[in-house]
């Protein structure tokens, strides 16, 4: 009996609370359902006008305008190096020495086969000038009938010999002058000297490959030597952008990994005029001015081309660009309403979209958009100014002709 009275007590108990529940929940329910659609509270900004720009960033690596190894002509022992990595040439400077003893043999060898040569000439004249006077005196004789006809004969033939050999001796003569330059050349070769045409008056010294005491054949290396004042940046450019670069257009160049933050001036200066099948991409050679020759060839760089300009454009921040049903667009400040507006969008560069169309003023939502469709109530809490870059009108970047600033990087247009 106790047990039955306490299992009804406790049901009369729980059905009490439930009650209480079930009126309180109804309370609330009734109370939601008076209040009507609730407010979004969003943050908003302007619609502006500046100028945009489409920048490509390729990256690609520097090589030297010029680059060529110093060998030597001859074999010889390297006898001085005088010149070391880094180090400044200057055209025609000697860099190198090999042992020219054998050479100077070879000179002094050279210079007595042509004094030899010379007096072999010497005796000829003489031999030459007697055979003449005897001719001479054979033939005055025989015009007096007092010489037979076979001596005038004899006496020509001696003096066409003396001439024939005086001929030979003087040829010999030319031939051991040539053998002797042959052999102060071959020696001015132990010299071996850094020498080009064209480009700056000094250049400097890449690499190098040989130490002094090495025994080097005709052509092997001894150091390279390098023209850093101008350097070739080298980027390959994907196809979409190929048609938008052309011979001239100024580039900026930047290193960040060696110089942080420093731009260097460049130029398209070559185009390839065909794209690899396999990339899909084209080779641009840029020109680099690298007076402080503070770049290196070797070194990964960026380069940024401004493919596009266009002044006066209608911008908003990225943040306000929204996806609805297919379509792409912003939500306007309608008073205290949210607008939906499909736009065209065109180049983007940095936080800033360009809206093709339709023309737009006003304010755009940048945030709580993602709560809003077309008509929804708002609240706007903060009003945002576009972000401070210098691309508004009026500014350095905005001047036609004016280079791409390194913060205006942009990834194209937009999708």
């Amino acid at each position: 009996m106790k047990r039955m009275v306490t299992a009804v007590v406790l049901l009369a108990a729980a059905g009490w609370v439930g009650w209480k529940v079930y009126v309180k929940l109804g309370a609330i329910g009734g109370a939601g359902a008076n209040r009507g659609p609730a407010t979004v509270a969003v943050e908003a900004a302007p619609v502006q006008r500046a100028t945009v720009h489409d920048i490509a960033r390729i990256t690609g690596d520097l090589t030297a305008r010029s680059e060529f190894v110093v060998a030597p002509k001859v074999a010889g022992r390297l006898v001085k190096l005088l010149v070391n990595i880094g180090d400044t040439v200057t055209n025609e400077q000697v860099i190198a020495e090999l042992d020219d003893e054998e050479y100077k043999q070879q000179v002094a060898q050279a210079e007595a086969e042509l004094e030899v040569a010379k007096a072999s000439v010497e005796e000829s004249r003489s031999t030459l000038e007697a055979a003449q006077r005897e001719f001479d005196r054979v033939e005055a004789l025989r015009a007096k009938k007092i010489a037979s006809e076979s001596e005038l004969d004899e006496a020509r033939s001696q003096y066409n010999t003396a001439l024939a050999r005086n001929k030979v001796a003087m040829s010999q003569v030319a031939q051991k002058e040539a053998a002797l330059e042959t052999a102060k050349v071959r020696q001015g070769y132990t010299r071996i000297k850094a020498s080009w045409t064209g480009g700056g008056d000094t250049r400097m010294i890449g690499e190098r490959f040989a130490d002094t005491g090495a025994m080097l054949k005709a052509n092997d290396p001894i150091v390279s030597v390098v023209d850093i004042d101008e350097l070739t940046a080298v980027v390959h450019v994907e196809q979409r952008r190929y048609a938008k670069i052309a011979v001239g257009q100024a580039v900026e160049i930047s290193c960040d990994e060696a110089y942080p933050g420093k731009l260097f001036a460049g130029q398209v200066v070559r185009v390839a005029p065909l794209v690899k099948q396999t990339s899909r991409q084209a080779r641009v050679e840029i020109q680099v001015h690298n007076e402080q020759r503070l770049l290196r060839p070797g070194m990964f760089i960026e380069a940024r081309i401004e493919l596009a300009r266009h002044e006066d454009a209608t911008v908003v921040p990225e943040a306000a660009i929204v996806g609805r049903e297919d379509s792409r667009g912003v939500f306007l400040v309608d008073g205290k309403k949210a607008k939906f507006v499909p736009v065209k969008v065109g180049l983007r560069e940095g936080s800033l979209v360009e809206i093709l169309a339709p023309p737009l003023a006003g304010l755009v939502i940048t945030m709580g958009q993602h709560q809003l469709e077309d008509g929804t109530a708002i609240a706007v809490a903060k009003e945002q100014a576009l972000s401070s870059r210098p691309v508004a009108n009026g500014s350095a970047a905005s001047q036609p002709g004016a280079p791409p600033q390194a913060a205006l990087s942009t990834g194209g247009a937009a999708s």
